[in-house]
């Protein structure tokens, strides 16, 4: 049994989702104490709840402490990943990007196909959106030699949520090692401006204002309004930069009493800060990718513009699981997995 501090580095919910994706993946039972211990709310939220019960199904693991509140938790696989049809629902506006990064791994490892769909919280705050998920991690992951499909069924705001997302898995992954110590000449600037339950100018306005501020840019620049209609009501415009070797995004959600053309700014601005950084992939992730890349055959390397306290989490859980060396380079962001 391995025994991880839910409360050390980034001390929230990253802990738990990293540990139940290796767990699951290496069979090595885990016990998460301290779980959240320091923030305002501390233990399990629905959200996470729902990830561990995803992560226990696709394993068939035995839980122990599992419920809203909880600071203690115990996971032990009783099998292998099972590929199949799977479907989870949060239960409120939380975040399906969390559950999904928990399980998507180890069912592209899996032997087989599979379909996952989770329902909640597509656009929230403190969380991946759908969006940066199907445009950013997902295309990452590709790259490696996963092979998955996100699609956006219903679009879930705060705080009633009513999202839904489906990922078709492929499965039988082999994943291979990147070499992203450059990151090549920008390619293209995509994204959407998403209006839900709102007057069609508001995602115009919001495209419209992220094209101009974009123009000049030497490559493809393709920003497109959405409306559409879901239970909650909500905006947002969400960005991704594609570069020959490298992959950066960020959204940033509407709020009442902001104007649409701030939204898309704020977006912009964000965005054109990590293309002068010069880094291969967004801090955000910078986080992510860490699991995949030590679960790949052969090194990685990457650059980032921070190194952030959920990049040096993640990199602590995976020392726990795995036999790799992971260094980072404070100075320069150079993560390196050997």
């Amino acid at each position: 049994m391995l025994y991880l501090d839910g409360s050390q580095g980034e001390g929230g919910g990253q802990i738990v989702r990293t540990a139940l994706t290796l767990s699951a993946i290496t069979g090595v039972p885990v016990r998460i104490e301290r779980i959240r211990a320091g923030r305002q709310t501390p233990g399990l939220r629905a959200q996470h709840v729902t990830a561990i019960q995803a992560a226990a199904t696709i394993c068939a693991a035995h839980t122990e402490g599992v419920e809203v509140g909880a600071e203690a938790i115990t996971f032990a696989p009783g099998g292998p990943v099972r590929p199949g049809r799977y479907e989870w629902a949060v239960g409120t506006a939380g975040a399906v990007t969390l559950v999904l990064q928990t399980v998507l791994l180890p069912l592209a490892l899996a032997p087989g196909p599979s379909r996952v769909r989770v329902r909640g919280g597509t656009h929230v705050p403190l969380s991946p959106s759908a969006h940066y998920l199907r445009d950013v991690y997902l295309p990452f992951l590709w790259g490696l030699g996963a092979e998955m499909t996100l699609t956006i069924e219903a679009f879930g705001w705060m705080p009633e949520g009513g999202g839904a997302v489906s990922v078709e898995i492929a499965g039988g992954a082999h994943l291979q090692g990147v070499d992203m110590r450059q990151r090549g000449p920008l390619e293209r600037i995509f994204g959407t401006a998403l209006g839900c339950n709102l007057p069609a100018h508001i995602p115009q306005r919001m495209a419209n204002r992220a094209i101009n501020l974009l123009a000049g840019r030497d490559a493809l620049v393709d920003i497109r309004p959405q409306r559409v209609t879901g239970l909650s009501t909500g905006a947002g415009i969400f960005l991704a930069a594609e570069y020959a070797n490298g992959r950066g995004g960020c959204g940033v959600l509407g709020r009442k009493g902001m104007p649409s053309e701030v939204v898309a700014q704020k977006a912009v601005t964000e965005l054109l800060a990590f293309d002068r950084s010069g880094a291969a992939v967004d801090e955000h992730l910078a986080d992510q990718i860490v699991v995949p890349l030590a679960l790949a055959e052969g090194p990685s390397w990457y650059t980032t513009p921070t190194v952030t306290s959920h990049l040096a989490t993640n990199i602590a859980v995976v020392r726990a699981f795995l036999d790799r060396v992971l260094s980072v380079d404070e100075r320069t962001g150079l993560v390196s997995i050997l």
